[in-house]
Parts: structure tokens; sequence; C-alpha cells
């Protein structure tokens, strides 16, 4: 197993540790999983990097590294909404837009085809992490929560944005023969 397939699994692992961290629902732990989210969420951006300079892609990094990066979103944003900190309906937009471009790409890859991440798609995960980190280390400032609610609302335009250009650029794929 190359380099940055293990900087995937090792974000991997790191999920179950944020979401314990954040049902002990108190600052200190909370802080903890601000923090290690920070360098999970880092490990995403350096095996990609590796991988592209170091000619290390494989397929199961191209299965794993957008896997993971789902499952440590999706999975923290659960856990804020369990402490009151995200509101639910922010994470159903999150989770039915990661669903529908996953059944996108699986109807295409029954047509042999392959759907990459796209620059909004690569944007949309950003914005998703930056607020996640400010969610979990700002939430006690004085300006965390015009702040948040900013980032969070630009985060939910980029995801609903991605879906649309996902399924625009790949409307071939629905086409009928």
């Amino acid at each position: 197993m190359n380099l940055p397939n293990k900087l995937s699994i090792i974000r991997v692992l790191c999920i179950p540790v944020i979401a314990l961290l954040l049902y002990m629902d108190n600052d200190a732990c909370r802080i903890a999983a601000g923090i290690l989210f920070i360098l999970a969420s880092l490990t995403d951006l350096l095996d990609g990097h590796i991988a592209r300079k170091y000619n290390l892609i494989t397929d199961f990094g191209k299965f794993i590294d957008p896997v993971a990066d789902k499952l440590l979103v999706l999975t923290t944003l659960v856990m804020l909404v369990r402490g009151g900190l995200m509101e639910a309906w922010v994470v159903l937009i999150i989770l039915c837009r990661e669903l529908a471009v996953d059944g996108l790409r699986m109807v295409a890859v029954g047509q042999g085809k392959v759907i990459a991440a796209g620059k909004i798609g690569k944007w949309k995960t950003t914005f998703q992490m930056v607020t996640i980190v400010c969610i979990l280390l700002l939430n006690k400032a004085c300006f965390a929560a015009w702040y948040t609610a900013a980032l969070t609302g630009v985060s939910v335009a980029l995801t609903l944005w991605s879906a649309v250009d996902y399924f625009v650029r790949n409307r071939s794929v629905f086409a009928t023969k």
C-alpha cells in the first residue's frame, strides 16, 4: 500500500475518535476533535498532492479518498447536530447531494464512464471542512454566530451548485439511446 492510500486510511481511522470526542460533549473534547479534524483534513490535501506528484494514483486510492472525505465530513456534521452546533437541514442537504452524485457515478460506471471530481466539488469539500473547523474551534467566540452562519450558507450554496454542475455536465449519462 502506498503512502497516499495510507494517509486516506489514517483519515478514516480518525473518524471514530472525532465522533467519540464530540460525543463527550465538553469544551476540551470539542477542541481536541477540532484539532484532529484539521489534521485529518490536511491528509486529504497531502495524499492527493503526493499521489499526483509521484504518480501513485491507484484504483483503491480513487475509491478510498472520496469515501474518507465524505465519512469524515458527514460523521462530524451529524455529531455537530447531536451537540446542537449545526442545523439538521444543512446535513440533510449535504447528505442528499452526496447520495445523488454517488448514484450518478454508479450509473456512469455501468456505462463504462468515470466521473472525476470537479473544481466546484473540491471547493464544496473545502468550505465544508473550514465551516466544521470554525464551529468546533470558534463556537465560543463573540463573532462565531454570524461567521459560522455565513460559512454554512456558502457551504450549502456550493453543495447545491456542485450537485447541479455534476448533473448538467454529465447529463449524457441519462440520455436514451
